[in-house]
């Protein structure tokens, strides 16, 4: 039997033997909630008992940045260096989750203890992120023991806070420069394009919130004394977010859109159908603009979302004019995006179209990049999936939700292999979040066959030097 041949079978024997199934259960028994102080605490002890020891034991040296910068994200930096002359990957995970919200899961089953039903692990962080990553770090385990060497330079970073958006890591990555340099990234998180297509991204939309508010006055006035005399918030902060997306979803402002699509992004996804999973709700074939594609409109495009409209109280409205109205949306968008202008270019555009009385206030935000699908390196991990699937892989050129991808491919200037190991149903953020136990296998020996065609075959033929900057990015 090949090398490759028996590090598959080993990759498929530690998920058939109920070790993986082992690992998975103590993994998610800490409640590592980034958004709160005890969640944090239950960080450190995953770090602690669990991560730290398994990379230690990979030959890697350990450094732990605990509450960085006295902030609320926490870091692990493990490194092994083989040889200089090797190339290096840098992998990323993030240890923290979600609130459990415990009450809600059903059928008996809770976050911080593995259910084993059916084809299906439940458990919080079994999908996102801990699954995940853990299965990246026993597939360089197996790489190990088959080996005797990796082949290769390894960096593994995790986080602790990327539920709560991230905070530090661009920070801490620019900081640290110099021990992140690689000459490519591989990360899993997010879902496959569906359950049975291995699937490889490029990168994420970014996302900035506003919020457009009209408070006019300090109280309501009875509408029918004051009709048709007071300017009415609602329908004016209605009027205008109508004036930036209308009623079916068309950004109708074009400060707030792409200047198009790349040729090498439209020709990557005109393979992709975009077909709902059960339980999927059905898409709207009349919502959006029905120029472009379904997969266009999701991976290519951007949207503008109203998250929340309000005025006056909507489970009792009384006959009175309200005083004030808000709504807040959210601005989906690719890489080619000018987002640093967006509060000016709706102020702008709210001014000259009467709406002087309404308020912008921009919001949070996450940046948008995007690895050029016609890198060397995506051929080369294609090939590689397939090679170990015997299914052509599908590749995205970036997902439509947000990952702190922007990190890796701007500020360290690598090109970015997202290859998820998780499916578009696992409930991530919700109860009962599992993960499939045919896609955690398959997903095993998927890292354990790119790992090993990174020992054996290490560089795409004209592939960038590390550090080299690869991707199309935006940043706001």
């Amino acid at each position: 039997m090949q090398q490759r041949e028996q590090i598959m079978a080993a990759a498929g024997d530690y998920v058939d033997s109920g070790r993986f199934q082992a690992d998975l259960g103590r993994i998610v028994s800490y409640p590592s909630e980034s958004s709160t102080p005890e969640g944090r605490v239950a960080l450190k002890s995953y770090l602690d008992e669990v991560v730290e020891p398994a990379l230690a034991n990979l030959g890697c040296s350990v450094e732990r940045f605990d509450s960085w910068r006295g902030g609320n994200n926490s870091f692990l930096l493990a490194t092994r260096q083989e040889d200089p002359a090797l190339p290096t990957v840098l992998c990323y995970g993030h240890a923290d989750v979600v609130d459990g919200q415990a009450e809600a899961w059903t059928n008996g089953r809770g976050p911080w203890v593995l259910s084993d039903e059916g084809d299906r692990w439940y458990g919080r962080g079994s999908a996102d992120n801990k699954g995940q990553h853990w299965i990246n770090i026993v597939a360089l385990r197996l790489l190990l023991d088959q080996r005797g060497s990796l082949g290769f330079n390894l960096v593994f970073l995790l986080e602790g806070a990327e539920e709560i958006g991230s905070p530090d890591l661009a920070d801490f990555a620019r900081e640290h420069r110099d021990a992140l340099q690689a000459n490519v990234f591989i990360g899993s998180d997010g879902p496959r394009l569906a359950a049975g297509s291995p699937t490889v991204f490029l990168g994420a939309r970014g996302g900035v919130t506003f919020h457009l508010t009209a408070d006019l006055r300090s109280s309501s006035y009875h509408s029918g004394n004051w009709g048709g005399l007071l300017r009415n918030p609602a329908t004016t902060v209605a009027a205008a977010v109508a004036s930036l997306v209308d009623g079916h979803g068309i950004i109708k402002l074009p400060e707030l859109l792409p200047a198009g699509i790349p040729d090498s992004v439209a020709a990557a996804l005109e393979l992709i159908d975009v077909v709902p999973n059960p339980g999927d709700p059905a898409s709207d074939p009349t919502w959006g603009d029905s120029s472009l594609s379904p997969a266009e409109r999701l991976y290519a495009w951007n949207t503008l979302e109203v998250l929340a409209l309000g005025a006056g109280n909507p489970a009792k409205p009384v006959n009175a004019i309200p005083g004030s109205a808000r709504a807040t949306l959210q601005l989906r968008f690719v890489p080619g995006t000018d987002t640093a202008n967006l509060e000016s270019a709706v102020r702008r555009h709210l001014d000259a179209s009467g709406f002087g009385m309404v308020e912008v206030q921009v919001g949070s935000s996450f940046a948008a990049s995007r690895l050029d699908p016609d890198s060397p390196w995506v051929a080369w991990a294609l090939a590689s999936l397939a090679k170990t699937t015997g299914r052509s892989p599908v590749l995205l050129p970036n997902i439509g939700g947000s990952l702190p991808s922007f990190v890796f491919s701007d500020v360290l200037g690598l090109p970015t292999l997202w290859v998820p190991h998780s499916h578009p149903g696992c409930q991530q953020h919700a109860p009962d979040e599992h993960l499939l136990k045919s896609v955690a296998r398959e997903g095993l020996q998927v890292a354990a066959g790119l790992f090993f065609d990174l020992a054996t075959a290490p560089s795409p033929a004209g592939s960038p030097a590390r550090g080299a900057a690869v991707s199309t990015s935006s940043v706001s």
